[in-house]
Order: structure tokens, then sequence, then C-alpha cells
């Protein structure tokens, strides 16, 4: 069998950038070029929601009207970037004269960044992005939302209930929506003793943009 032409071209391109060690240097960079950006952006607030929340109802302009008043309050504002609260979230921070972050994430559905971003970065890796929310949010807000939102809160609550960082405020907003969420933990996982009733403290609730702003500003007062 005749052996294959050697392109050491070709070979460092197909295998190398493809093994774990090459991962390694994308990492990096999305880390250095994440705590370059953000480091200059200043105290903020990481706003969560569904991307499929319509233009015009009630939770995406509740965050346009909430983001706005963090700004006014001298916050600004991150989001994943893309449509739906995200977007909303944005849009009322950029309109407010504000710094509006969306931390994007590459995926295979395309997710396309919002036209309402002053500050966009863009990340491969999910745990990447993660860290530049919890390293650069004086606050989290969760609106309404699905996987992505949940994920995003239970890996909030999580590092402050075992301490890996700092207690900061960490809101559920929209009572009506979360309420069936509350009663399972009030009402199964206490019970069943896989978490405390302390832990129901880990995060706070709130229905009007600036209740959301007072208990931020209460918090670190």
């Amino acid at each position: 069998m005749p052996s294959r032409p050697l392109n050491r071209k070709n070979d460092f391109e197909h295998d190398f950038t493809r093994e774990d060690p090459w991962r390694i240097f994308r990492i990096m960079s999305e880390f250095v070029d994440g705590f370059d950006a953000l480091s200059k952006v200043g105290p903020a607030v990481a706003i969560f929601g569904s991307s499929r929340a319509k233009r015009g109802s009630l939770y995406y302009r509740q965050a346009e009207l909430t983001a706005a008043a963090l700004v006014k309050a001298g916050y600004a504002v991150i989001t994943g970037a893309g449509p739906g609260i995200m977007e909303a979230a944005n849009k009322g921070a950029k309109a407010a004269g504000g710094e509006s972050v969306g931390l994007n994430i590459l995926i295979p559905s395309e997710q396309k960044p919002n036209r309402h971003i002053t500050k966009l970065l863009e990340f491969r890796y999910f745990f990447c992005r993660k860290v530049m929310f919890l390293k650069y949010s004086k606050a989290f807000v969760f609106f309404p939302g699905g996987y992505g939102t949940l994920d995003e809160l239970s890996e909030v609550v999580t590092l402050i209930q075992t301490r890996r960082v700092r207690p900061f405020p960490s809101i559920l907003y929209g009572t009506p929506y979360w309420k069936g969420f509350l009663a399972w933990l009030k009402g199964t996982a206490v019970p069943a003793d896989t978490i405390t009733r302390e832990d129901l403290n880990l995060f706070t609730h709130a229905d009007h943009p600036e209740q959301v702003v007072s208990l931020i500003q209460k918090f670190y007062r």
C-alpha cells in the first residue's frame, strides 16, 4: 500500500489543533480577552432570562426598564448577548446611556448578538463565559427563562452556598413565574433534606425595576 504523502502544514493543522493541549491555548485566550475587556467596565449587574421572550411582552419590557434603572444607579449591564430578555436588557442599558455588555456563546444554533450591545465578547466555552459573569457582576437578576437561566441560577447559588464566592444579590424577577419553583424547594427539597431552609435565603425576589435597584443598594450598604 503506498504511503500517504507527507504534508507537514496540513498534518499540523489537522492533528495538533484538534488535540486537548491546543484547546488549552484557546481557553487561555478567552480568559485573557475577557479579563482585559471586562476589568475596564466597572460595577455591573448580570441579567438572565429567556431568549424566546417576545418584544413588547411584559417581561421584555420589565427587563428593559430594569436595565435602564440599573444604569441610572451607576451600574453597567451584562447579558448573554442573545435575543429575548437579553436583548431587552441590553436595549434598556444602551438607551439609558450606560455600558451594555454582551457575552455571546458560539453554539451550533448560531446565536446572533443583538444590536444593542456596546461591548461584545464571544466565547466558544460555556465555562469561560460563566467565569466572566461571576467575576465581574455585583448582582444577578433572573427573569423568567428556561434551562440556560436555571443553569446560571443553580451555579450562582451553589457557589454562594459552598462559600466558593462571596455572597451577592441573586434576584428572581417575576413572582408569578417563580412561585412553582419556590414551592417545590420549600415543599419537596427542604423536607427531603437535600437543601436546608436557610438555603432559601440565598436568593430574593422582585416584581418591579426599582425594587431590583433597591435590593442591590441595600445589600451593599
